[in-house]
């Protein structure tokens, strides 16, 4: 067995593991994610420098916004991140350094080892502050001609709403959702997940409406995306794909849509919509299997 170490850089916190190559991790730390450019750097530095010491094979990265290649643009929710080539930065210890989006991660992660597994024709939707996603077609990852196919995101379902409230990051954003909830609760810390949940699973009359409103909108999400790639499978991911009323609402909501137009139920055929397998280690097993991929000269 060989051992790589995986970095999942968050706008929060940045997860890092040493896993081998059949996706076991041996060790897994994280560090406060820095918000300053130089300090991000060495801080990232001193953790590549500590596994290479322990004779890891190669370095998997992940990290958000549009990643060409191993140079990242924008950096999303970091955007000093900009222009950041880690495979350059860390050449010196000629070891294979690979970089993925954090959505694709996802993907690859269920397609390798969770509830996608084997399946060519598949998504994963990663739900938190926005709308994160990996599409495969064909057994292929879908990166698109400037690597930003899957930025869900950014996909308009509102044309009426104003700013990004038209757009399924801000619109299905499961972040502000649960502050939703907890607004119309009365709760003092809004932020509070489990709260929301209690009182969702509960069937409390002022959260449900909130709750089915955002699983309607994740399942108008994949209603546009099936339309255009006919997918067999979708794998719901992020925080709350940990409360089994996610899924089961989300897949209610798909039914609701089409029932309401019947037109849809004709000619898309309903995908599987699964829970995740991963849930805050996803982007770790995508990152390094991405790696594995490239290293072994199967990119997928």
């Amino acid at each position: 067995m060989k051992d790589y170490l995986s970095v999942d850089i968050g706008g929060t916190n940045v997860k890092f593991a040493k896993l081998n190559n059949a996706g076991e991790i041996i060790d897994k730390s994280k560090i406060e994610t820095a918000q300053e450019k130089e300090e991000f750097l060495s801080k990232m530095d001193e953790v590549v420098e500590k596994y290479v010491k322990q004779g890891v094979k190669g370095i998997a990265f992940c990290a958000p916004g549009k990643i060409a290649k191993t140079m990242i643009h924008f950096g999303g929710a970091l955007p000093f991140l900009d222009g950041v080539d880690f495979a350059q930065r860390y050449a010196k210890y000629n070891l294979p350094v690979a970089v993925i989006n954090d959505g694709k991660a996802s993907v690859l992660a269920e397609n390798w080892l969770g509830s996608l597994k084997d399946k060519q024709n598949c998504a994963a939707i990663t739900l938190g502050t926005g709308v994160g996603g990996g599409i495969i077609v064909n057994g292929r990852l879908l990166n698109g001609v400037h690597y930003q196919a899957g930025e869900l995101s950014f996909m308009q379902i509102n044309m009426n709403a104003t700013g990004f409230n038209g757009f399924a990051g801000g619109a299905a954003s499961a972040v502000e959702m649960i502050k939703s909830v907890n607004k119309e609760l009365g709760k003092k810390d809004e932020t509070d997940g489990l709260a929301a949940f209690e009182a969702i699973n509960s069937g409390d009359a002022k959260s449900m409406p909130i709750f089915r409103d955002f699983c309607k909108k994740v399942a108008t999400v994949i209603i546009n995306v099936q339309s255009v790639a006919d997918l067999d499978a979708y794998a719901i991911g992020g925080g709350i794909s940990a409360q089994p009323i996610v899924v089961e609402e989300i897949n209610h909501a798909y039914d609701e849509i089409i029932n309401r137009n019947p037109l849809i139920g004709k000619t898309l055929t309903k995908p599987q919509i699964l829970d995740a397998k991963f849930k805050n280690s996803a982007n770790l097993y995508g990152a390094l299997y991405n790696l594995l991929l490239h290293v072994n000269g199967e990119e997928l």
